[in-house]
């Protein structure tokens, strides 16, 4: 076993681990990368298959992004933003304004995405308490949502897996179902072997679920993760109905809170995934892909309105009282505003909507496959749920670990990427090539083909 191996094994606790597992096979110990590629210790090559867990955009070692970290580092690491601004955190903050759209007007910067909901938890508590609308602010979310892993974003998580054990520390919140079509709580989409967004039949129970709760209390805030809930099992919502709860929310005069964390910055197809709907929410979240995958940063947008529940004199200590030491780091900044650049270059804009493509193209061969019950994509996140029985839906024990197994397999055949339970999802950095697109989607066939069998349909 490689030394760096010895060391993490001895010492590491990894997050979302069962270390029992992890101690019995020598782990991956991940040296370089460069593009859509990473090294390991050994030497051994992969294609970085979920972006680093979802946060890589244009890939590992871009030149760009380096230089931009390079030139801040030689001018100042970083400053406290208690009481002192700093340039390239001004700069980010214009562009996010500018680019998120009315009535967004503020930012405040964090340090990842559990903090950037925590941030916008305390803003809509504190606007709902402040403007009369509720003495006992309450929030809603989704069913299977997943926001972080602090105690504030953990409360709005319906995860029973990951949230549970931590009942006692939580705050109550309330939920709704969530638009998942090919596992619709209404059962209105049988299983035809084709996105289950496109066949569904239904009456949009689920938004119109959504509609009635809010008629019925009156809530702080609605929070959702805009076209796609990632940790459910990449779940994603129909056409308009991101549109109409919205609406719902505005309309009770609940604030909406946009959870972009894993979906925002050109993942969807647009640059936030709620543009997709023409829908800009009263907070926005934003964190992982931010800095283009190199470092922890994260901001939370908000409108002047909300800002002014805050504004008043000394004495009054109307002050919103949350910070982090990292607030504003000028070398995520850097890195930021490099990633933005790139994002909105026009040959970069095309190149994504090309790999969308060759992935549509690629992912249809899945289809033939019993083992796989649905292939989702929305823009270029990918979830891939694997199934014991196609005709049922009937899913595979947690225990069964059908999707660790599967992943396992990818990972000796030169592909990373981690499950949701049973489902694989694939994220790849903007500069994968064709070829690497489709060896990607040709490993994951391969790779259920050896775990799950090779039955077709």
């Amino acid at each position: 076993m490689h030394k760096l191996a010895q060391l993490d094994r001895r010492y590491v606790w990894h997050p979302f681990t069962q270390m029992r597992d992890w101690e019995r096979a020598e782990p991956i110990v991940l040296v370089r990368g460069k593009g859509a590629m990473l090294e390991d210790a050994q030497g051994k090559k992969y294609l970085d298959g979920n972006a680093s867990i979802w946060t890589n955009l244009h890939g590992h070692n871009h030149p760009k992004l380096n230089r931009a970290i390079e030139r801040q580092l030689k001018q100042v690491a970083h400053t406290s933003a208690l009481g002192l601004a700093n340039k390239p955190a001004s700069l980010l903050a214009e562009k996010l304004v500018k680019g998120a759209g009315c009535p967004l007007k503020k930012v405040f910067f964090s340090d990842d995405g559990s903090t950037a909901l925590e941030v916008a938890l305390k803003m809509a508590y504190e606007f709902t308490r402040r403007t009369g609308r509720s003495r006992a602010p309450r929030f809603l979310s989704l069913d299977g949502a997943y926001h972080g892993d602090t105690i504030g974003a953990t409360s709005l998580g319906h995860i029973d897996l990951f949230h549970k054990s931590y009942s006692g520390l939580l705050f109550k919140s309330d939920k709704v179902a969530a638009p998942a079509c090919y596992r619709c709580p209404f059962n209105r989409a049988k299983p035809q072997r084709r996105d289950a967004r496109l066949y569904a039949k239904c009456n949009h129970e689920c938004a119109t679920q959504v509609e009635q709760k809010l008629e019925r209390r009156k809530y702080a805030a609605l929070v959702v993760e805009p076209r796609v809930q990632g940790a459910a099992g990449m779940v994603m919502h129909p056409p308009g109905w991101l549109k109409r709860v919205a609406a719902a929310a505005r309309a009770s005069g609940a604030l909406l809170i946009a959870d972009e964390v894993m979906t925002g910055f050109g993942r969807t197809g647009k640059v936030f995934a709620g543009g997709k709907e023409k829908v800009v929410p009263d907070l926005l979240c934003l964190a992982k892909g931010m800095t283009g995958g190199y470092l922890p940063m994260a901001a939370t947008l908000t409108t002047q309105s909300v800002y002014n529940a805050f504004l008043g004199e000394y004495e009054e200590f109307k002050t919103f009282f949350h910070g982090h030491s990292y607030t504003g780091n000028q070398l995520g900044a850097a890195a930021a505003l490099a990633s933005w650049g790139l994002l909105h270059q026009p040959k970069a804009k095309v190149r994504r909507k090309a790999m969308e493509r060759v992935l549509e193209h690629e992912l249809d061969s899945l289809w033939a496959l019993a083992a796989v019950g649905d292939v989702r994509r929305e823009g270029l996140v990918v979830g891939v749920e694997l199934v014991a029985d196609w005709k049922t839906r009937r899913a595979f024990a947690l225990k069964d670990r059908a999707g660790f197994s599967v992943c396992e397999a990818m990972a000796r055949r030169g592909v990373l990427t981690r499950p949701i339970g049973n489902v694989i999802p694939l994220l790849p950095p903007y500069c994968t090539t064709d070829a690497q697109l489709r060896r990607m989607v040709r490993v994951l066939r391969e790779s259920i083909v050896e775990v799950l069998g090779a039955r077709q349909v």
